[in-house]
């Protein structure tokens, strides 16, 4: 096989397999970038660049012009956010191609990104975040009693969905009040779970006929791995049920955590590190400084505050 073209996608294939194998990417990551190589692929195809007589990509002459054009297309239909992303996946893959010697330089890496505006992430408030959690009916129902634990999880801990679906029995200890989560790039990391949560969790794991530690956490109704929409679809049923008008998702929660920990005087860098975020400027976009938090921090910090005058 000739490694210089792409004939039923070698090197995508190739690309998704060192992803996954070698830096450890989930199954989602992998079906993202592999959707977004491939339109880019046949865009190319459809619009004759750089195709060989036989009809092979030659992705060693592909440059910033094709992929130029590449977006020009796609702003027809598709957000910027959705560009910035696809131009993102472009700039992995030459990148892996450099390495692989297939080309010399990466043609993506001067194509500018797009300009994505970035608005606050939304929160609850202390009092919508206890509404959501007391929701479920104190039953001995195993659904509701599920449901509990996984919202009191997620508002304890601040896991990301796909984390939280993920666990398994020996990744929650009980007696030290822990869970180890395993987050992007299969990092390890060891979160607190706080009393409340640990409450719903014992009486959610009493109602359960054992497991192995292998075995799902959460299970659906047929017995099988709780998934992230079926996650989606609790969060948005309960946030209805306590009154809460807003969209609400696991992510949500997650900045919530964020947010009221930070709120409570608990360092950013602390909550960097529960997050499981390699960036402290991740951190900053997942917490939101309430009105309240920033008057607090200017009265402490500001020599000329209202409350230091007062002194």
């Amino acid at each position: 096989m000739d490694s210089s073209t792409i004939s039923g996608h070698p090197w995508i294939h190739r690309f998704i397999q060192y992803l996954s194998l070698e830096k450890n990417a989930s199954a989602h990551t992998c079906r993202c970038y592999r959707k977004d190589l491939e339109e880019f692929e046949n865009f190319l195809k459809d619009s004759n660049i750089k195709v060989d007589p036989f009809g092979q990509l030659e992705i060693e002459k592909v440059d910033r012009f094709d992929i130029r054009r590449y977006l020009s297309f796609l702003h027809r239909k598709n957000r910027r956010s959705s560009i910035a992303r696809k131009l993102s996946t472009l700039r992995s893959f030459f990148r892996y191609l450099i390495r692989e010697k297939v080309i010399p330089v990466n043609p993506a890496k001067v194509v500018s990104t797009p300009k994505v505006e970035k608005p606050l992430p939304t929160t609850l408030t202390v009092d919508e975040a206890f509404r959501l959690m007391d929701s479920p009916k104190r039953e001995e129902k195993k659904e509701e009693l599920r449901d509990r634990a996984i919202l009191e999880l997620l508002y304890s801990s601040g896991l990301r969905v796909g984390e939280l679906v993920g666990l398994n029995f020996n990744d929650l200890d009980l007696t030290l009040g822990i869970v180890k989560v395993f987050g992007k790039g299969r990092k390890e990391r060891i979160v607190p779970v706080g009393s409340k949560a640990l409450d719903a969790l014992k009486i959610y794991l009493e109602g359960r006929k054992g497991g192995k530690p292998d075995d799902p956490l959460f299970l659906n109704s047929r017995g099988g791995r709780l998934t992230a929409r079926s996650v989606d679809r609790i969060i948005k049923k309960y946030s209805k049920i306590s009154g809460i008008v807003r969209k609400v998702s696991p992510h949500t929660l997650r900045h919530t955590f964020a947010t009221h920990l930070l709120d409570a005087g608990a360092d950013i860098r602390e909550i960097q590190e529960m997050l499981g975020h390699s960036s402290l400027s991740t951190t900053q976009r997942y917490i939101h400084l309430t009105p309240g938090k920033l008057m607090e921090v200017y009265d402490k910090a500001h020599p000329r505050s209202f409350h230091r005058e007062e002194r």
